[in-house]
């Protein structure tokens, strides 16, 4: 009696029924299936993560309230808080604004998002599942999130050629940032009069008005993901070109003569 007595225990520690005695369920009837044990994202970046469970337990209609959990691995479900819940009497950890427990736990549907990854963010993740009368761990399916260095840079959107003294605008974009994390900063760095204009979400815009000194300077294109602390840069330098117009058709660059072609010139907006 004592040995099945510490079986059940080690079987069932965690999870809680409010069901007859009789009522024992195999592990098979208690399952999580994930697309796969192991997500990986860059810092600074989202990924979602799709998540399907099984039990015994069938929702009779949608009033019915079921609750869904994601804990750290090695959580405490009565004592630690959870990284995200539908539950909202249920407190979370200071994670919160990153990871939403984005499925609907009455229609079996436990899948995460998460935004804004950290560093820190990497490790074990299980889920839980509780009703009126019901609550489950699913500590046999956890998967392990693993949060990357970011390797994207920004992308500079630059024409080859600015002319002397001509107005010219330029693009930073990161395409690759992902729409549900906390928009990202822009700044510039140039020794080059600039003026910022209008940018969105993931692009800034400026207006570059060039002197010969700037040529082979550099601009610096600085992008800041405040959500996850982490900063990346892209440097391009700053081509000079200075148009001529007389019997040879030249361009002359900060760098000496070149022959320039009809097309080339009529391209440059002359």
């Amino acid at each position: 009696m004592l040995l099945l007595l510490l079986w059940v225990c080690g079987w069932a520690c965690g999870n809680d029924f409010l069901l007859p005695a009789e009522s024992m369920f195999t592990d098979e009837e208690y399952k999580l299936e994930l697309e796969s044990s192991l997500v990986t994202v860059q810092e600074g970046l989202c990924v979602f993560v799709p998540c399907t469970f099984f039990n015994h337990f069938r929702v009779s209609n949608l009033d019915t309230t079921v609750f869904g959990y994601w804990f750290p691995g090695g959580a405490n479900t009565d004592l630690d808080f959870p990284v995200a819940t539908n539950n909202p009497n249920k407190k979370v950890q200071g994670t919160q604004s990153q990871f939403h427990l984005f499925g609907d736990p009455r229609i079996y549907d436990c899948s995460l998002h998460v935004r804004d990854a950290q560093r820190s963010d990497s490790g074990y993740y299980f889920f839980r599942m509780e009703t009126d009368t019901f609550k489950w761990n699913f500590h046999e399916n956890p998967f392990f999130l693993n949060v990357t260095a970011l390797s994207h840079t920004p992308n500079i959107d630059i024409p080859q050629r600015l002319e002397l003294g001509h107005p010219s605008k330029v693009t930073c974009s990161v395409p690759w940032a992902c729409k549900e994390g906390t928009p990202p900063m822009f700044s510039w760095t140039s020794t080059a009069p600039i003026s910022l204009g209008p940018r969105t979400t993931f692009s800034s815009v400026l207006t570059l008005t060039p002197r010969l000194q700037d040529h082979g300077t550099n601009l610096i294109c600085q992008v800041t993901f405040p959500g996850a602390g982490v900063i990346v840069q892209k440097t391009v330098q700053i081509n000079v070109t200075l148009l001529l117009f007389g019997q040879s058709r030249g361009v002359r660059r900060a760098g000496g003569w070149r022959h320039q072609t009809e097309s080339q010139v009529t391209s440059a907006g002359r």
